[in-house]
């Protein structure tokens, strides 16, 4: 008997076997999600063209023939279903879980047994089985083992936007499989938006004749200009969704009804949930170009920060949004529809007289409650309709039904989950910094996004009420499925982790069952973004010379760099190991994939410089003065240029707590250091900063972004020095903060001001 000991060092030894590796004794058994509960023996079952599957309830043949149609199609391997029943793989029902997901995995001598709590267990388990047979094979060995298994959360959620880059309906499918391999049960569709409306409504037939086809915007030409700079065409505008019309080249496309009917019943299939969102009141210009009178001004048109919204004074606006979503609900079996009500600009209804008129008429305080009184109103379409609503989180202004569902996207709103869960209503956790798949990765946001905990700080009664987590990809400058693939993954392996494992957190374990997973998607011809470079800043700085260390956690990456300011090429310099460099140098590094590919290239400079002098003036008091810019500028440098709106003192280099957005601030102070040395500062933003240390720029993360981190050097002599920092938001609300920690600290701690 092999002891318990001896199993758990042959489990995590296997943990990091290759993918391809076919010996007699290796097996795949790298799981993502990992399971509850998982236990081996020594020994496999073989699988061969010509196994068989067979079933003890007749209800489950359409899953059988899945589970045969999917491994041949993931895997390669030609299984047949079969009425013996000594099959070698047999699927039942019968599994004691109260999670219908639920299921029992048995892999022995006999063969494959799977036993679900329900059809959808038994799905489930069919992700957990393509994974265990390697792809390619025509004859393969399982290892013996028994699982017992069932998610944390009952919804587990991806959200595609088709609306700003479209999407066919092969390419969604595809999507899909990938979710159904990694658990994934609740498809998000983000069909329409200001770039345009993606689906076919029958009863009003210009919203896709006049909105799903665009002259080229600034997303599409940021995707132009991301291509040319990056030498990566995964930015290149596909060109079947490109035509010419007359003088003009239009973006665009549209589902049929008879297309999504195709998709749903494809979701179906592999157990996932379609959820629609046609977005209104806000985000509705596809929609105001076909039909003029949706618009307070009879046109479609932007505000001062969004698009003008949904005339909500107007009963036959009313009426079209209303007819919308009967006719979407009609293409959508399940429980919930997506109303989105994010962003919404609502300086319009305070001049239209049919919003004011509405105000009036419904007894409402301001055009502020119109946005809360437009989603009840929806709502109850909703209920007539047999479904619940789901909104972004802005739907908790003026309050919800108890049968209304957040979706709390908003890393500045920390409130709203603790809030709508404590009064009962059911919660959805999709926060942008760690689970928006579109924003650039920092340096740790794989990890990040996998330690995320949905339940942290929320009491017992609250948890109950979180139902899940989604990871969303907005898709401004993701105009392909290359490179909707690449940012999807490897951060999706995170969410589907963290929304079946929940709270059972162990980076090191997951990051090696990552770079297993990583050798599928390089067999699958997948991309992926490379986990960031790690061991350098994006500004270093050295008095004498420095090592040049370049790392990352992925073994099948080969690492090459310029120093003439080119972008790396599968010819130019490659990185074997650290080196040590006297003068200043600039370094452009790129990760290569085994097929080629090339990642985003990463532009560092390593700089030679004497330590700063402390500041030997007289200060002008005491803290960090905060002074308040009514910007709306999107470069650092113009914040000053406008009206100066208050000045404040802070403690700390970070944003404000009453701070509101659609602003510029800058911060000027003094900080203490208690020796020589380099110092690391680290700046992370949601939109643009710059960081000054003693009058030079030591960071530059200037530009509107989604939150980014950025991090620089500089050498410090003992002694008082100024730090000064810009940060602008284009929105409202976002992020901004400075650390700093000497190169022998581990953690890094927020910029402060000095006391007497």
């Amino acid at each position: 008997m092999t002891s318990h000991n001896q199993i758990k060092k042959i489990f995590f030894f296997l943990l990091l076997l290759p993918f391809f590796c076919l010996a007699q004794n290796a097996y795949r058994v790298s799981l993502i999600p990992k399971p509850q509960k998982i236990s081996f023996s020594e020994g496999g079952f073989t699988l061969k063209d010509g196994s068989t599957v067979a079933i003890t309830d007749e209800s489950l043949a359409p899953l059988a023939n899945y589970l045969v149609k999917t491994i041949k199609k993931e895997n390669g391997l030609d299984l047949k279903v079969s009425k013996d029943s000594k099959a070698d793989i047999i699927l039942s029902l019968g599994y004691k879980n109260d999670n219908t997901e639920g299921y029992k995995m048995q892999v022995s001598v006999n063969g494959i047994t799977i036993n679900g709590a329900s059809p959808a267990g038994i799905l489930m388990s069919v992700a957990t089985l393509q994974q265990l047979i390697p792809i390619g094979v025509s004859q393969t060995k399982v290892q013996f083992l028994q699982i017992e298994d069932f998610p944390k959360f009952g919804y587990r959620g991806i959200h595609l936007d088709v609306s700003r880059h479209f999407y066919s309906d092969d390419e969604v499918k595809h999507f899909l499989d990938l979710m159904a391999r990694y658990k994934l049960n609740k498809f998000h569709w983000h069909l329409t938006d200001d770039q345009g409306w993606r689906i076919e409504i029958k009863k009003y037939p210009l919203l896709t004749e006049k909105g799903a086809w665009r002259k080229l915007n600034n997303q599409d030409r940021d995707c132009i200009r991301l291509a040319k700079e990056q030498d990566n065409t995964d930015f290149s505008l596909p060109k079947e969704h490109l035509k010419i019309v007359g003088k003009d080249t239009l973006y665009g496309g549209f589902y049929t009804q008879e297309q999504i009917k195709g998709v749903v019943k494809y979701a179906k299939e592999r157990g996932i949930d379609v959820l629609p969102e046609i977005d209104m009141p806000g985000h509705f210009m596809a929609a105001n170009i076909g039909y003029s009178y949706l618009s307070c001004k009879g046109e479609a048109g932007m505000g001062s920060s969004f698009s003008d919204p949904l005339c909500v004074g107007n009963d036959k606006a009313l009426q079209l949004a209303k007819g919308v979503y009967t006719e979407v609900a009609s293409l959508f079996p399940y429980e919930y529809m997506h109303l989105g009500a994010d962003e919404v600009e609502r300086t319009n209804w305070g001049s239209c007289s049919k919003c004011q008129a509405r105000v009036k008429k419904e007894h409402l305080k301001s055009v502020e409650e119109l946005q809360a009184w437009f989603v009840h109103d929806m709502e109850k379409h909703f209920n007539k309709l047999g479904k619940k609503l789901i909104g972004w989180d802005e739907i908790l202004d003026g309050g919800l039904s108890s049968t209304a569902t957040i979706m709390w996207w908003r890393n500045w709103a920390p409130k709203a989950i603790p809030t709508v869960t404590e009064q009962g209503n059911l919660a959805i956790s999709s926060p942008c910094f760690e689970l928006y798949f579109d924003l650039t990765e920092g340096p740790a946001s794989l990890e990040s996004t996998y330690l995320f905990d949905p339940l942290k700080g929320l009491t017992t009664k609250q948890s109950k009420n979180v139902i899940g987590i989604q990871g969303n990809l907005w898709t401004e400058t993701v105009p392909t499925v290359r490179r909707a693939e690449h940012q999807y993954f490897p951060r999706l392996f995170a969410l589907s982790e963290s929304g079946w494992n929940g709270e059972k957190y162990n980076w090191e374990e997951f990051r090696s069952r990552v770079v297993n997973e990583i050798e599928y998607l390089d067999a699958r011809k997948i991309n992926y973004h490379v986990p960031n470079l790690t061991g350098f800043n994006d500004l270093n700085v050295f008095t004498e010379n420095c090592t040049v260390n370049v790392n990352c956690i992925l073994p099948n990456i080969v690492v090459r760099y310029t120093t003439d300011g080119s972008i790396p090429q599968t010819n130019s310099t490659k990185y074997i190991a650290p080196f040590t460099i006297s003068e200043t140098t600039n370094y452009n590094f790129r990760s290569f994939r085994p097929d080629g590919s090339g990642s985003e290239v990463y532009k560092t400079e390593f700089r030679k410089e004497n330590y700063s002098k402390a500041y030997q003036g007289i200060f002008a008091g005491e803290g960090i003065v905060v002074k308040e810019y009514d910007s709306k500028s999107k470069r650092c440098a113009e914040i000053k240029n406008s009206k100066l709106i208050k000045e404040s003192k802070a403690e700390n280099m970070e944003m404000p707590k009453d701070f509101k957005g659609f602003a510029g601030l800058t911060f000027e102070g003094y900080f203490d250091v208690k020796a020589d040395g380099i110092y690391i500062f680290e700046i992370a933003s949601n939109d643009g900063s710059m960081l000054y240390i003693d009058n030079a720029m030591v960071i530059d993360n200037d530009g509107p972004h989604g939150n980014k981190i950025k991090t620089g050097q500089k050498a410090l002599a003992k002694g008082w020095h100024k730090m000064y920092a810009e940060y602008f938001d284009l929105d409202s609300g976002g992020n901004f903060s400075v650390k700093m920690k000497s190169v022998d600290d581990k953690d890094f701690v927020l910029m402060s001001s000095f006391k007497n």
